[in-house]
């Protein structure tokens, strides 16, 4: 299939209706709103379901009652818009409703500015809902990436019961690259014995996320976190680019993956041992294959659009086998190749003087 020049935004959008989306819910907010104007032009056409919610409250709640039925059901929004849908994930996770979440990040704290920003890190990882639970959450750094982790995200979200959020930065959903779209890849699985109005012998389901009974809840925390552990077995994906012999390694998630990959090429052609680690799927994080790397290595960098947010992930998977460094810029201020390649002149000097006094 040839590729095609198509801007981030429709290209979710066309990967969501390829993906068999049933149900859009939205309310408009940069730098997404393209997803919802791709939507609201194609899906009525299609005799499937669109509407413009009155808030982004109101869209979250549509997605959950469209996802009890076992549609494949999605909203899109921007940071301080998901900020409000909070609550409601975690009643999707606690009551097992499955739904996808499209985050297109601005700059922020509260409404910012509509820069490209990582800001949101903590919010999809760390959860603003109460309570124990999570999201799968999944990472674009390319355009094409982009429609890959969409069609992804909806089996995921059948698959596993379970909210799945595409994370990605403003810049990704306004940038235009080639890309192809093919067809959607997965078999999605059986949904009758547990969706409302598909069986009368399907399985009980508590649908407001009460458990009053002594023990109730504890048991059914118990239950999705032993989902979680089977998603973290199954799921992990990440990109490794040019570790063989690196020692400096650079982390980085999203858009800020593809910009420090030509800094590891710049740095590659003047002799300079670097290489990227890269999360794809943000939960599951991939901790294990991370500390692997950092066993082997002499100093990590992390890199982010923000004040540090993945850092603790990234330290917490290192855990103590290599040092770790951070550079990120914040409120929607970019980091180019060169700005990155500066910091490894600067760290790689510094291994450099360290191993010539016997340091490291």
């Amino acid at each position: 299939m040839a590729k095609e020049l198509v801007k981030g935004n429709i290209a979710i959008a066309r990967a969501a209706i390829n993906a068999g989306c049933q149900c859009y819910f939205g309310y408009p907010i940069t730098p997404q709103s393209e997803i919802g104007e791709y939507m609201g032009a194609h899906l009525p056409q299609m005799g499937r379901v669109f509407v413009t919610a009155e808030s982004e409250l109101a869209s979250i709640n549509m997605v959950i009652g469209a996802g009890t039925t076992g549609a494949k059901a999605m909203t899109s929004s921007s940071s301080c818009g998901i900020a409000l849908m909070q609550e409601a994930l975690s009643a999707m996770c606690i009551a097992e409703v499955p739904g996808v979440i499209v985050s297109v990040m601005r700059g922020g704290p509260g409404l910012g500015n509509i820069a490209p920003s990582q800001g949101d890190y903590f919010q999809a990882l760390k959860g603003g809902g109460n309570g124990d639970y999570k999201l799968i959450v999944l990472s674009p750094s390319t355009v094409q990436e982009a429609i890959d982790l969409t069609y992804r995200a909806f089996y995921l979200a059948l698959k596993y019961r379970n909210p799945v959020m595409l994370l990605a930065e403003g810049m990704l959903g306004q940038m235009m690259e080639p890309a192809e779209f093919g067809e959607y890849p997965y078999k999605d699985p059986d949904v009758t014995q547990w969706a409302l109005g598909c069986s009368h012998n399907r399985e009980a389901r508590n649908l407001v996320s009460l458990y009053m009974p002594e023990g109730a809840l504890e048991a059914k925390i118990n239950k999705i976190f032993e989902k979680y552990e089977l998603i973290t077995k199954n799921e992990t994906t990440y990109e490794e680019y040019m570790l063989d012999d690196a020692k400096l390694v650079l982390t980085a998630f999203g858009t800020v993956g593809r910009i420090a990959k030509a800094a590891v090429n710049k740095a590659r052609e003047v002799g300079m041992k670097v290489g990227l680690f890269r999360p794809v799927t943000l939960f599951p994080f991939p901790d294990k294959e991370l500390h692997e790397v950092a066993k082997n290595t002499d100093l990590i960098l992390d890199l982010e659009l923000n004040k540090g947010q993945m850092l603790s992930d990234v330290r917490s998977a290192v855990f103590g086998a290599c040092p770790v460094e951070f550079y990120g810029r914040s409120g929607g201020g970019l980091l180019s190749p060169d700005d990155i390649f500066a910091k490894i002149q600067e760290l790689y000097e510094k291994i450099d003087n360290k191993k010539a006094a016997g340091v490291v």
